[in-house]
């Protein structure tokens, strides 16, 4: 099932910001992220924020994008004169292309009417394989995306059984030949390492299947097991093993070769893609990583404004009933501190190629900094010049490297 909503302050009716939200907004990006929480089964992996058809409790996929784009008006009005265009915008889910291509061309549309998007805007919608096809992608297309992401996670039909996915294999490649036919520039494929029952050959045999496709971004994620899942269950019972963070670390080390060798560059400890084009980046998830603005639309989602975090209500029909009601679906949020904002800053731009700046550091931190360059989990040049940047062996520790940091 899907993981608990956090503790925090109740959300005004109306939705509004405290009054210092907005100070500086003109120097931050500002994002959308619309989620959209269905799918046809429930991967066994997955604690995302997704329901099945029974699992929707009266509510309907059917009036889904007309709620969404009443959250989005919302967000117009709790924004006020904000005069910033949108830079990106990320459908995800769930599995957004169970929608028909013109709901989420709706919800673009909203988007682009209450708040224009930058000429250059990225927008991007995540898809599984088996519900997209050529005319489906055509008709995102024409509708303004230009960036799809799709679940591939192996190419393996063991590995896929064991995560639970219905996809064929072979299918994401085909997508992406798609893609680039109906006029996509940038496509993604997700991958993922470390399932139960996967060797060294079956995550080679999918790096390499991945990137004959000729995607233009990578993400590869060591598999989480999440409490509350099926595939939690099954390991807890003995029919599947669970993976060590040792065969973690050797296929992250085999994923940094292949994709590297194919001329991929990581940006982000899970994240390859072209050099020298800042568009092949995920751009949206930049702006999490490095603290910018983004609203979250649709059940579960979580929004940063300036400084405060909020999240909505969880299940579709509760928000359905919130706008409905004309009042806001946000569940509770949060007031960051300056120093919650150092922190979170250390935390994410460390993960990045860039790094973060030592200045972020406490003398604690500094102090540990030091002794991770000295230990080869920092570059040595980069620190010369003020920055914490991650060496290879620094990724494959970054969690601990990170505490000792912030500490």
């Amino acid at each position: 099932m899907p993981s608990a909503l956090p503790d925090g302050e109740p959300v005004p009716r109306d939705g509004s910001l405290p009054p210092h939200a907005l100070d500086g907004a003109a120097d931050r990006p500002l994002g959308f992220y619309l989620h959209v929480p269905y799918c046809a089964t429930r991967c066994g992996y997955c604690d995302f924020n997704t329901y099945t058809a029974t699992e929707l409790g009266g509510s309907s996929r059917e009036g889904y994008a007309e709620q969404a784009v009443e959250e989005i008006r919302l967000a117009r009005r709790v924004l006020g004169d904000d005069p910033r265009p949108v830079e990106t915008v990320f459908v995800g889910g769930g599995t957004p292309t169970l929608l028909p291509a013109a709901d989420l061309g709706r919800m673009l549309a909203a988007v682009r009417d209450e708040f224009g998007l930058a000429r250059n805007a990225e927008v991007t919608t995540e898809a599984n394989p088996e519900s997209v096809d050529p005319a489906y992608l055509a008709e995102l297309r024409e509708a303004g995306f230009n960036r799809v992401s799709f679940g591939m996670q192996s190419a393996r039909p063991h590995i896929l059984r064991v995560l639970d996915r219905t996809h064929t294999p072979g299918r994401p490649e085909e997508c992406v030949g798609e893609a680039r036919k109906a006029g996509f520039s940038h496509v993604n494929l997700d991958l993922i390492y470390g399932t139960p029952g996967e060797s060294d050959e079956d995550w080679r045999a999918s790096l390499n299947a991945a990137l004959a496709a000729g995607p233009d971004h990578i993400s590869a994620y060591a598999l989480i097991v999440e409490e509350g899942t099926r595939l939690a269950r099954r390991i807890r019972r003995g029919e599947v093993p669970m993976t060590d963070d040792d065969v973690h670390a050797d296929r992250y080390l085999i994923a940094e070769e292949r994709l590297t060798a194919a001329g991929l560059e990581w940006y982000e400890v899970s994240n390859w893609a072209v050099p020298g084009d800042e568009a092949a980046r995920c751009r949206h998830n930049e702006l999490y990583w490095t603290g910018a603005d983004w609203w979250g639309a649709g059940p579960g989602a979580h929004s940063h404004i300036g400084g405060v975090r909020w999240w909505n209500v969880k299940h579709p029909a509760a928000y359905a009933k919130a706008l409905a009601e004309g009042r806001s679906p946000g569940a509770g949020r949060e007031l960051l501190t300056a120093e919650d904002r150092r922190v979170e800053r250390i935390l994410l731009e460390l993960r990045l190629s860039r790094g973060c700046p030592l200045s972020l550091l406490a003398p604690q931190g500094a102090r540990a900094a030091e002794r991770a360059r000295d230990e080869g989990l920092l570059e040595r040049e980069p620190y010369e010049e003020g920055r914490a940047v991650l060496t290879l062996r620094g990724r494959l520790l970054a969690d601990a490297v990170v505490r000792d940091l912030v500490d």
